[in-house]
């Protein structure tokens, strides 16, 4: 089943979760502002996307916290600090994709 991982009160998670609605497919929202990711959550992101990819470079937690200038593992800040991670994240078994992807909801949906 389709994961849309997100916080409720983001404009693209927002718009997947209305894209995924008006075409009554099947999915499950993970609001990260009440639960925490599984390790294997985690796992297939980092394995499917880039840090580059899943780091929110233009977010308020990234620039108040002054990660354009510290070095740091990806993967352990993010896990440490949901906040930094760019929502939303679209989940299908292993595979993930980041932002609004039309492509990859329509193919994980068939």
């Amino acid at each position: 089943m389709l994961q849309v991982i997100g916080r409720a009160s983001c404009r693209d998670t927002q718009k997947a979760v209305r894209w995924l609605n008006e075409r009554r497919k099947e999915y499950q929202f993970v609001d990260l502002s009440k639960r925490e990711l599984s390790e294997k959550e985690w796992k297939s992101i980092f394995s499917s996307c880039s840090p580059d990819e899943y780091i929110d470079a233009k977010g308020k937690y990234f620039t108040k916290n002054g990660y354009a200038w510290r070095d740091y593992d990806p993967e352990e800040e993010v896990m440490e600090h949901p906040e930094l991670l760019k929502t939303p994240v679209l989940r299908v078994k292993e595979k993930a994709a980041v932002g609004f992807d039309e492509d990859f909801l329509r193919n994980a949906t068939c």
